[in-house]
């Protein structure tokens, strides 16, 4: 029996028998931990307020054995906040689709339990940050995240030189299938033609040049939307349930 202590942030619950609850958390050593938190949904339990969809917290489990990750779900017996961005979320509707579609991103990029991603946990940390402080529009934000996301996971899209030869863009064709812009000569079926702007905005949030961003107009903002949608569609093999929620401008 083993004592293990992480930070983390909690991605999903889900109840289970009268007063406890199954809590997904994604770790910054441990990957995604899912543990019983026992007695959290008594109206008078602190400890449950704690451990909600956005919260960032400093954890401590109680596991049998001496790995954390094993037969059975080890048990949440400690938690402190150390960061509440679910209160500067869940009161935008904006924000909070956008959150919610970046915690299931981040649950789906992880999906071998006790795998440290720590990549994917520090973006997932800076991108609720950054939406609870509303400091740029929530569906911007979530397609950096989406985009960086991708990226770190080994699918970094390309907008400038051709995805499938190399060659020095700026390219006129993009191809999710190719791994983003391709040229006339790589064109494959089912190629869109993209505009200049929706290809130079997604390129901004994927390196977090956020005048740029911020600056993108509209219809631009929503095509390339569209792209990073169809792009984490066909990497992930099954669609976000949550990104049908998402508004955009």
């Amino acid at each position: 029996m083993s004592l293990f202590r992480d930070d983390g942030i909690v991605l999903r619950t889900q109840k289970l028998g009268e007063a406890d609850r199954i809590i997904t958390i994604l770790t910054r050593g441990h990957g995604r931990v899912r543990a019983v938190a026992r007695g959290v949904r008594r109206t008078k339990s602190k400890f449950g307020a704690r451990l909600e969809p956005f919260s960032h917290v400093d954890v401590q489990f109680f596991a049998r054995g001496s790995e954390l990750v094993g037969r059975g779900l080890p048990l949440c017996t400690q938690s402190e906040t150390i960061a509440a961005y679910g209160s500067g979320i869940v009161t935008d509707y904006a924000r909070y689709t956008a959150g919610t579609a970046m915690l299931e991103t981040a649950e789906r990029f992880t999906d071998h339990e006790g795998e440290p991603a720590v990549q994917q946990y520090l973006l997932l940390v800076g991108g609720l940050r950054t939406l609870a402080r509303g400091e740029h529009a929530p569906h911007l934000i979530l397609d950096a995240f989406l985009l960086r996301s991708l990226a770190v996971n080994g699918y970094a899209p390309s907008f400038d030189d051709c995805a499938k030869c190399g060659i020095h863009g700026p390219n006129r064709f993009f191809s999710v299938a190719a791994g983003g812009v391709i040229c006339g000569d790589c064109r494959v079926p089912g190629s869109v033609v993209p505009s200049a702007e929706a290809v130079g905005l997604l390129s901004a949030l994927l390196t977090g040049d956020w005048e740029t961003a911020d600056a993108c107009e509209p219809r631009h903002v929503r095509e390339g939307s569209g792209l990073v949608s169809a792009y984490l569609h066909w990497h992930l093999e099954r669609g976000l349930r949550s990104l049908r929620y998402v508004e955009k401008s």
